[in-house]
Order: C-alpha cells, then structure tokens, then sequence
C-alpha cells in the first residue's frame, strides 16, 4: 500500500510540473509574427533612402538607389532580342481598336496581351495598365481590358470585376477613347499565364518559395515583365516614348510605383490604393502579415536599404499621382500620410512638389469612375 502511495504522489508531481511547465512556455510567435517584431522594425534605419544616403547629389544618388533596387531583385530573366509581335484576334471599338497580340517579354518566355489602338494619325501618349490581385486568379488582362474572342464565363468573370473594382468601367478602355494607346499583360500565375495544375491560392506561396530558392523573386519577375512590356510600348511606331505613362489599383497600384522607379520609359505614373509604410504595415492586424499574396510584392532584402515611399521616389522629378481610401482597411491612413509626406520632402527637395499628387478619398478599397476621371486628367496635363 505504501508503495502504490508513493508512485500516486511522484504521477500528482509529475502532473502538476508539466502543467507548470506548459504554462511558462514564452511561445516565440503571435498572430503569424515573431514576437520581437517591434525591434527588427526598429533596427530598419532605411540608409539608402534621400535625406539619409551619403550621396547629396540627387541624380547620383537616383542612380545609385535603383542600382540597389536592382540588385535586391536579382536573378532576372534577360531582356528580349526580338519582340516578334502577333497579333492574333482583332476587335473594332467606338474609337479605338481592340488587339489580342503575343509578344516576347523575356528571352526565355512570351506573353499574351491586349493593345487598344485610338483611330486616327499617331504618334499617340501610351499607358502601360496594370491589373490588380484581389486573390483573383482566372483573369488578369481582363481586369483592365474588356476581353473579346474568349469563353463566355471569361467576358462574365472581367465584367463582374469590373463592377466589383472599377465601378463598372474597364479603365484601359476608358483611356483608349480618349486617344490613349493601352497595354496589358497577364502577370505571372493571373489568367492565361497561371497554373497548368489549376487555380490555388496556396500555389502562390509555393511559387514564390521556388523563385527563392532559385536566388530570385516573384514580385520581381513581375516588375521586370512590367518593365519589359513599357520597353516594349515605348517602341511601337504609333506610340509617342516621350508621352509614355503607366496606371494601376491596388496589387496593380504598386506595380506602378515600382515601374515609374525601375525606368525612365515611363514618363509619369498613378497608383491607386498602395502606398504605406513598413511601420504601419508590419503589425499584428494587418493583412500583409499573412504571407500568401504579399510575396507576389515582396523584393527581398529592401527594407534593409529603403522603405515603400523611399522606394516609389526614385521616381521623383517625374509627375506621380497617389490615391488611396480613408475607408481602406488594407492601408492605415496612418501611414498612407506618413509616406506621402516623405515623398512630398523628395518631390519639394528638387523642386518639383507640383508633379506629385497625394489624396485620401472617403472611398474603401476601390477605383471609382470620379478617381478615374481625374487620373485622366493627371495624364492628359503631363503626357498630351
């Protein structure tokens, strides 16, 4: 009896330890975030950004910041010998004509496309239109562009976007008839450029993974895509490459920003729903906190030598107009503000605050015909 006594109070021991052990476990992640989250964001000093690099003189400095973007990107495929453009389907429009093409966007791989040519004698301004993400794969192009020649489920897909994003108006479309030339790709994984296996929202992270282990990045490869379709507009006979601009929402919005900050083929830019800082994104509650869709905007690296707005100011003294939602739960206004004022210091350092448009709508995360409009009138002052 004594014995059986004895092993019960040594299990009771034993029980009561582990149970005080468990709850002294000091777990190391919360909300998808390592706890220490605070001080890797304070040990972020920027050091590349204006104002804070060596460098004072702006230009050497420009040079030398997207020099860094660049190399943060690497591996990239290589620029195109040959466009080799086709054009596949054709479509008359009020004012303008519809294209489907194909044409080489890397050495390695081509693109399908949708080209808006106004009627009339060129050489016209060009928009490069860049779709958004919205964890909405089956389309991509067709998000900017009304598709024709395609599966009825597919008009019906771009069409219920449409309302959904843009009120309504296919905004390449939009712009077209009011004498723009409009390219739009598909960015890889959206529509015609997604998996052969199928749609999957968990795909993309795999994706991204695979890049990386291949010392590259998938938000990489859809800049230098992007980069590669405004070469590649900018050298259309029609086209005018001093009047070359480019235009997105939201995912499509920072594809912009970067776009403007990669090359000088883009003469202005407008961004649409994306714009915030480190500090305000890199919390508990937000959205970007939860992987998935932010490696398809995520360059590895970068924080260590510029933040979002530093980054978008490479751009800088070419006109850019930021929008973004008070009502947008995706990007604090908190830091929408911050960022803008950091590119207004950049914009003012040399002068040219007038080419920078920064403004908060009383709008969630959306692009309204009256945004719209007055992005068409952002264009029409800098590219016409």
């Amino acid at each position: 009896m004594r014995h059986i006594t004895v092993l019960f109070l040594a299990i009771l021991c034993s029980c009561f330890t582990a149970h005080a052990q468990t709850n002294t476990i000091a777990y190391g992640i919360t909300n998808n975030m390592p706890t220490f989250y605070k001080q890797l964001k304070q040990q972020l000093t920027f050091p590349m950004a204006w104002g804070n690099a060596p460098e004072k003189k702006f230009g050497k400095w420009r040079t030398k910041a997207r020099e860094v973007l660049m190399e943060c990107m690497q591996n990239i495929p290589p620029a195109p010998q040959n466009y080799k453009m086709k054009v596949i389907a054709v479509e008359k429009r009020n004012g303008y004509e519809a294209r489907k093409i194909l044409f080489n966007v890397s050495e390695w791989y081509q693109v399908p496309a949708y080209l808006l040519v106004p009627e009339g004698k060129g050489p016209f301004p060009a928009i490069v239109m860049l779709h958004d993400h919205g964890a909405h794969f089956s389309i991509g192009k067709e998000k900017m562009i009304r598709p024709f020649d395609v599966k009825p489920e597919i008009l019906a897909d771009a069409n219920d976007w449409a309302i959904r994003c843009y009120e309504g108006q296919y905004t390449g479309d939009y712009f077209a008839q009011h004498g723009y030339v409009v390219l739009a790709i598909d960015a890889l994984f959206w529509g015609e450029r997604g998996r052969k296996e199928g749609i999957s929202y968990d795909g993309q992270q795999a994706l991204a993974s695979n890049f990386l282990q291949m010392g590259g990045s998938w938000a990489a490869f859809i800049s230098m895509d992007d980069v590669r379709s405004a070469e590649f507009l900018s050298s259309l006979p029609f086209v005018d490459k001093e009047r070359v601009g480019c235009l997105g929402f939201s995912m499509g919005a920072y594809r912009s920003w970067m776009l403007s900050a990669l090359t000088d083929c883009i003469k202005a830019s407008a961004s649409i729903c994306w714009m915030n800082t480190t500090e305000e994104l890199m919390t508990l509650t937000n959205n970007q906190n939860k992987g998935g869709s932010a490696y398809s905007m995520l360059i590895p690296n970068i924080r260590r030598y510029m933040d979002y707005p530093h980054t978008a100011s490479i751009a800088c003294p070419k006109p850019a107009l930021f929008f973004n939602g008070t009502k947008d739960k995706l990007f604090p206004v908190n830091g929408v503000e911050d960022a803008y004022a950091t590119m207004h210091a950049v914009w003012k350092s040399q002068h040219t605050d007038y080419k920078l448009v920064t403004k908060l709508w009383d709008e969630k995360h959306f692009f309204n015909k009256q945004m719209q409009k007055e992005t068409l009138e952002f264009f029409d002052k800098w590219l016409k």
